[in-house]
């Protein structure tokens, strides 16, 4: 399975890789567009705006031969402005009407056909040298007197875009490897609850073979002795039924507590929510456990702690929880009986493995429950909130601190050595019946807690919201 684990989280590092990547070439293509056609647009004005000085500075005459006829004086048009241009970098070309070319500032003619338009240009020369143009109609009234072409040096452009190129690239390269490795430091991450997932079942699956291998060969022997000795005694075939009765009850009250958890984890898990007065259940259940605790010489015990009511009886109204709801919950009875059988079961079981050294310094071996009414102030405000605190105690040898933080665990069974060849298996026998606590006590949005000691006995804590709310 290592195996399987390291393909998938290569996979997710590859995915998290890849998805960054094309996001990251998206936005690097967006900005590089976006900072060409700025630059461009840059240019482009820088161009309009010299075509607007020209055309100020341009000197028109009438030519005295035809009258109404205007031509534009050269020399005395362009002598200011051949300087000014060369120091931008910007070239100036005029032609006449029918677009020969009278004036320029380049030192040898482009021979670049005109296309007068308002909107920039790119031209190719031959030797790599590219010019951004703009070629502007000089007219006067309705007369066309020439045109006036106006070019940039291209690499003006394409000097901070290469720039800008190689940056993206360089910094998209180190982007893309830092996420390639917090790609796989964060599938790694990702993958750790699915692992731990994969490993707690793994386990549960091999508990639950082992918890159902021993009853099922155990049966199968008896059934195997039946068949082959059909004329045994009747007693004998008595005792084998009855196994195979006691290890069917077995198996099927581990099924049921299987598909209780199963159904409890995929929230299908039906809960009847009803008013349930916890004292008169826990009443209940101790009736029904009281018997199996004195034939084990067990004194179980329930005590009620009495609320503290308001003394000022003349401001009570009806907001306030009448005396006989005070220790009523919302809640499935059934399932809360359960719970507290687990825990009271597993009590007189606990507190039963004592060795006889504890049980000299013990007066009385004994499990102790008690229900009590505790008020909570939410942080930050005034309202009280009223819970029901309900803690089962017993005297056994205790559970060491190491195991406390597993003992919900399905299956999980303490140290022989710690606790003399017992294992807390909890009222189901199997190592269950904790886990189903837990399950219960979170389906009625409660709380439950251990608090141990080393040979001297274990408490479990169950906390409730009481019903109704103050």
């Amino acid at each position: 399975m290592n195996v399987l684990f390291q393909s998938t989280r290569r996979r997710l590092a590859l995915w998290y890789t890849a998805t960054t990547a094309v996001l990251l070439l998206l936005f690097a293509t967006g900005v590089y567009f976006y900072v060409r056609s700025t630059l461009i647009d840059r240019v482009d004005d820088t161009l309009k705006h010299v075509i607007e000085v020209v055309d100020r500075s341009l000197v028109i005459q009438p030519i005295p031969v035809k009258e109404g006829n205007y031509r534009l004086n050269l020399e005395a048009s362009f002598r200011h402005n051949a300087n000014a241009v060369e120091d931008d970098r910007i070239d100036l070309e005029w032609f006449n009407p029918e677009g020969e070319l009278l004036w320029s500032t380049f030192s040898e003619p482009l021979e670049l056909p005109l296309h007068p338009h308002r909107k920039g240009e790119t031209v190719y020369l031959e030797g790599h040298h590219t010019l951004r143009q703009i070629t502007e109609k000089v007219e006067l009234g309705d007369r066309l007197l020439g045109y006036l072409r106006v070019s940039h040096p291209w690499f003006e452009v394409t000097k901070p875009i290469r720039q800008l190129t190689r940056d993206l690239i360089i910094g998209i390269s180190l982007m893309i490897l830092s996420v390639g490795t917090l790609g796989w430091l964060l599938s790694g991450i990702a993958m750790q609850p699915i692992r731990d997932s994969y490993q707690s079942l793994k386990q549960f699956t091999a508990d639950a073979s082992h918890e159902l291998r021993n009853p099922i060969a155990t049966i199968q022997t008896n059934v195997q002795m039946a068949l082959a000795y059909p004329e045994a005694e009747p007693q004998l075939q008595q005792r084998q039924l009855r196994t195979i009765e006691r290890l069917t009850k077995r198996l099927g009250s581990l099924v049921n507590d299987l598909l209780f958890l199963a159904r409890s984890d995929s929230g299908m898990l039906q809960v009847d929510f009803q008013p349930v007065p916890l004292d008169a259940l826990l009443i209940e259940v101790i009736e029904e456990q009281r018997v199996i605790a004195e034939q084990k010489g067990i004194f179980l015990s329930l005590h009620i702690v009495e609320p503290k009511l308001d003394k000022n009886l003349d401001n009570l109204s009806d907001s306030l929880v009448l005396p006989e709801d005070v220790f009523t919950v919302r809640g499935d009875w059934d399932q809360l009986a359960r719970l507290f059988t687990n825990l009271i079961a597993n009590a007189i079981e606990y507190s039963n493995s004592t060795d006889s050294e504890t049980r000299k310094n013990q007066p009385e071996t004994s499990v102790e429950v008690e229900l009590e009414q505790i008020e909570s102030t939410q942080r930050g405000g005034k309202d009280n909130y009223s819970y029901l605190q309900i803690r089962v105690k017993d005297t056994g040898n205790g559970i060491a601190e190491s195991d406390l933080p597993y003992i919900f665990d399905r299956f999980y069974r303490l140290d022989p050595a710690r606790t003399h060849n017992r294992e807390i298996t909890t009222a189901t026998g199997a190592g269950l019946g904790l886990a189903i606590a837990r399950a219960i006590v979170e389906n009625h949005h409660g709380k439950i807690t251990v608090e141990s000691i080393l040979h001297q006995g274990t408490t479990f804590i169950v906390t409730l919201p009481s019903f109704p709310q103050k």
